[in-house]
């Protein structure tokens, strides 16, 4: 049996990371220049918004974007999106003090979440994924579709397991979001890159576990590779649109942990130079310059 240290460990990582191109990663590092979302479109400019922590501006710019395309899942799965996110800052969810041990996730306090919220939040998944089975009945290689349900269901695990504290129920949901990812990569051989955070930090925390936990948690379909792993994290971290930022800050939690906070020092530095309204990225720095005295970022 795996304990439920074991459990909730796989749980920090497992289902935060199922929120989210077939490329190789080799790269030398996880900092590169990343998609100019201060113009293009609506969709860009609404996560731009949720990077900078500009919750009802990011809610408008989705929202032009679904009347603009009506048919798209991929409108009302970031509206989704944008509502979970604006609950994690409101509950102080998105602190990565909480995810930095297993100590602080177990004793954290189950939040009281917002029920109005929590209302929209639902019917936007509903919607997104109401739109994605009508466009996989006419293509079921549709990769915005695909996409959309990776990213419904990643999404679905991180309210229950961080809002809902309801574990079992997040983890069906990693694993739902891991296997239309899995459809996706499929099909998809260039710009799917966003998709593989849905599978990069799964692989990392099942990889860092004992041998016995990994094959019990092959046996239930969620493989574990580390060094895999992160290579799906920089690809994404790399290549990704979308979920790209979001790439670079699972992979500051993982080198914390690791104990390589120089390295996540500097993730986070270009962070908070690409967002500079986002307050967390300098709040997390001084607390990571301050926990391991005088360093330098490189």
């Amino acid at each position: 049996m795996i304990s439920l240290v074991q459990f909730r460990k796989l749980l920090i990582f497992c289902i935060v990371a199922a929120a989210s191109s077939v490329l190789p990663s080799h790269a030398e590092t996880d900092i590169a220049a990343l998609p100019d979302t201060t113009a293009g479109t609506a969709l860009d400019r609404g996560y731009l918004g949720l990077y900078n922590l500009d919750f009802s501006g990011a809610q408008k710019n989705f929202s032009t974007w679904e009347l603009q395309h009506p048919d798209d899942p991929v409108g009302p799965v970031s509206e989704a999106a944008g509502y979970l996110f604006s609950e994690f800052h409101r509950l102080g969810v998105l602190e990565a003090q909480f995810f930095e041990n297993d100590a602080a996730f177990n004793a954290r306090a189950k939040p009281t979440p917002d029920p109005i919220v929590r209302s929209k939040f639902q019917a936007a998944l509903d919607r997104s994924q109401a739109l994605a089975h009508v466009r996989l009945n006419k293509d079921s290689k549709d990769r915005d579709a695909l996409f959309a349900l990776t990213l419904a269901s990643g999404l679905q695990a991180d309210y229950a397991a961080l809002i809902e504290k309801r574990n079992l129920a997040s983890l069906h949901f990693t694993k739902e979001a891991s296997g239309w990812a899995q459809q996706l990569l499929a099909v998809c051989s260039y710009n799917c890159a966003d998709v593989l955070v849905a599978t990069g930090f799964s692989k990392y925390i099942i990889g860092s576990m004992s041998a016995p936990v990994r094959w019990l948690l092959r046996m239930d379909g969620l493989p574990g590779d580390k060094k895999a792993g992160i290579a799906d994290l920089q690809t994404t971290a790399q290549h990704g649109h979308y979920l790209a930022p979001f790439a670079r800050v699972l992979l500051a939690i993982a080198y914390v942990r690791d104990k390589d906070k120089q390295r996540a020092l500097e993730l986070l530095t270009s962070l908070r130079e690409q967002f500079p309204a986002n307050t967390l990225f300098p709040l997390e720095i001084s607390r990571l310059q301050a926990s391991v005295g005088s360093i330098t970022v490189r």
